[in-house]
């Protein structure tokens, strides 16, 4: 393993062992500190997550299905995407206060355009036949969502969840590193300042091993089931 090589060569504080970081995640799981944390950040990401997918997805399909509402708004959605995170987020806690309403809203908003975008390419995508073919067999509101849009929105609504999680989850850690006194960015931080970087990797790979999980168990088999009706391999 090439970082267990360089960690037995270099023999430093700064790189730390396979082993010494399997020892201190052992002594922090064991402590309960390591579940506690790990909930916090979970309960964070999956908050802000839902709030994004429900508005970005609305917006979305709303731009998407209007011309004029798109040109309208599509400059401020530019605009909202290449705002800064960290910005969003200071203006947040500045006006709702070191509040779990701020944390989770300030990393809610930062995926909305990103989500948004990506549901109005769906939404323009939308094959007009398939529309025509649900009309002439009088296909109606909430039946014709399920039967023939949204079997076409499913890829890009997988792509969506895979990116909102892999991006929600590292802004989630910097809110708690400027405001939260529990979750996986605060133990972060708490090592920084102990320049303690075992316990740095303990509590990172930790949670990119449940972001992982998350991905391999429910993203990808979901993501080749909405792919599998148009012969696609994600």
């Amino acid at each position: 393993m090439i970082w267990g090589g360089f960690a037995f060569l270099l023999q430093s504080r700064y790189l730390p062992s396979p082993i010494d970081v399997a020892k201190a995640f052992i002594e922090e799981l064991s402590s309960g500190a390591l579940l506690f944390h790990l909930s916090a950040t979970f309960l964070r990401v999956m908050a802000a997550f839902i709030i994004a997918l429900v508005f970005g997805t609305a917006i979305g399909l709303m731009l998407g299905r209007s011309n004029k509402a798109n040109q309208f708004f599509d400059p401020w959605l530019i605009f909202a995407l290449n705002l800064p995170a960290l910005v969003v987020i200071v203006f947040c806690y500045l006006w709702f206060g070191l509040t779990e309403v701020a944390a989770i809203t300030a990393v809610a908003l930062n995926k909305i355009p990103n989500t948004a975008i990506t549901m109005r390419e769906g939404r323009k995508a939308l094959d007009p036949m398939l529309d025509e073919v649900a009309t002439i067999y009088r296909y109606k509101g909430w039946q014709k969502f399920t039967d023939f849009t949204l079997p076409q929105l499913e890829p890009y609504l997988a792509a969506s969840i895979r990116n909102g999680l892999a991006l929600i989850w590292k802004i989630v850690l910097v809110v708690e590193l400027l405001g939260r006194s529990n979750g996986v960015g605060f133990q972060i931080n708490l090592f920084f300042s102990q320049f303690d970087l075992t316990g740095i990797l303990v509590y990172t790979l930790s949670f990119m091993a449940i972001v992982g999980l998350i991905e391999r168990l429910v993203i990808k088999p979901w993501e080749r089931r909405a792919r599998a009706w148009r012969g696609e391999t994600p």
